[in-house]
């Protein structure tokens, strides 16, 4: 049966792909429809930019030899950043839950040649720096309709050590630079309504008052 791009996950609700957007690390390397690479890309294109900008820019990275040369790149900088987390999980007091992320991560890295799409954001630099306030916001929608077509997706910076070599790659230049790696594919598992404190917990009217030290929180996601 042929799918309709258009229309796919255009009937998800709004709250509830806030709260089932979680991070999805292990992705199968079936490919991805270009059709719907372009409509997730067309949702970072509504985020709102300051004096409507729209420095954006998106590179979609399907080619397995470009993909290869990514992913080895990416492992030499996770590598150095999650060897800290490895030992730390050989205490058996190490939170399960910290644990998983750890796994889903390392997955990812051990993987990201598998991943059937590498899509990077990138945008135009205002004084010298990336317009940020701009991006960011477009990675956000480009999370919320990947859970809504139903794809796996999560935010990494990790290839940022070789950001220039990378960015050299792609196409961009210093003004143009990457800053941020969003690897996407059909998930491994699913989603889901990930751990979080109440709102009640850091939501304040007038004037934040400090929290005890001890006070129970869930682990990071």
């Amino acid at each position: 049966m042929e799918i309709d791009i258009d229309t796919i996950g255009e009937e998800i609700g709004l709250f509830e792909a806030i709260r089932t957007t979680r991070a999805i690390r292990r992705i199968k390397p079936d490919p991805v429809p270009p059709e719907l690479i372009r409509k997730v890309c067309e949702a970072g294109t509504f985020a709102p930019s300051g004096g409507n900008r729209q420095p954006w820019f998106f590179i979609a990275v399907t080619d397995a030899d470009k993909r290869a040369h990514i992913a080895k790149l990416y492992r030499q900088t996770f590598s150095r950043y999650i060897e800290p987390a490895r030992k730390a999980a050989e205490d058996p007091a190490y939170q399960d839950a910290k644990r998983r992320n750890m796994n889903a991560a390392i997955w990812l890295a051990e993987h990201l040649h598998e991943v059937p799409v590498h899509l990077f954001v990138a945008g135009w630099t205002r004084r010298g720096r990336p317009q940020s306030q701009a991006l960011l916001p477009a990675i956000q929608n480009i999370l919320l309709a990947c859970r809504a077509v139903g794809l796996g997706a999560s935010l990494t910076t990790s290839h940022g050590a070789h950001q220039r070599e990378i960015d050299d790659m792609l196409g961009l230049s210093e003004e143009t630079p990457s800053i941020a790696l969003i690897p996407i594919g059909w998930p491994i598992g699913k989603y889901g309504k990930p751990p979080r404190r109440s709102v009640d917990e850091c939501l304040f009217f007038e004037r934040y008052q400090e929290r005890k030290a001890d006070q129970d929180l869930p682990p990071p996601q």
